[in-house]
């Protein structure tokens, strides 16, 4: 089980890694390893997510999936295809922790008088050095 918050925990079960070649230096090492790791879930027929969960991930991770509601998380930071699996796990809960955190909506508020006249006398201000640098022919 991999736990994302109190609420949601997704079995590793729904969870579907594949393996390829990494690009990048690393020797030899590259041309005979498949160490980068795709970590693939599918969002739209998860059984662990709710409707309203499911609608949260789809809208704010929507980059990251495809037009089938998979989503797609790579890794390929190391050598190891056994520390990328678990760097790509560690990445999905942290994806999944962000799009299911919903924040406190804002407050509208204005800026005080004394400082929308101050702006704009500064705006003034600056108006005016700029023309007196504006040459004046006495012709």
């Amino acid at each position: 089980m991999i736990f994302i918050n109190d609420q949601l925990a997704v079995p590793e079960d729904e969870l579907t890694f594949t393996a390829a070649r990494s690009g990048g230096p690393g020797g030899q090492n590259v041309n005979k390893v498949s160490s980068k790791v795709t970590l693939l879930f599918d969002v739209t027929h998860s059984p662990s997510l709710t409707e309203e969960q499911r609608q949260l991930v789809s809208r704010r991770l929507a980059p990251r999936i495809n037009k089938d509601g998979i989503l797609r998380v790579v890794s390929q930071t190391t050598r190891s295809q056994e520390l990328n699996r678990e760097d790509s796990v560690t990445r999905f809960a942290e994806l999944m922790r962000d799009a299911l955190t919903i924040g406190k909506p804002r407050k509208k508020t204005r800026p005080p008088r004394v400082a929308h006249e101050k702006r704009l006398e500064e705006k003034k201000k600056r108006t005016g050095i700029k023309q007196g640098r504006t040459r004046k022919d006495w012709d």
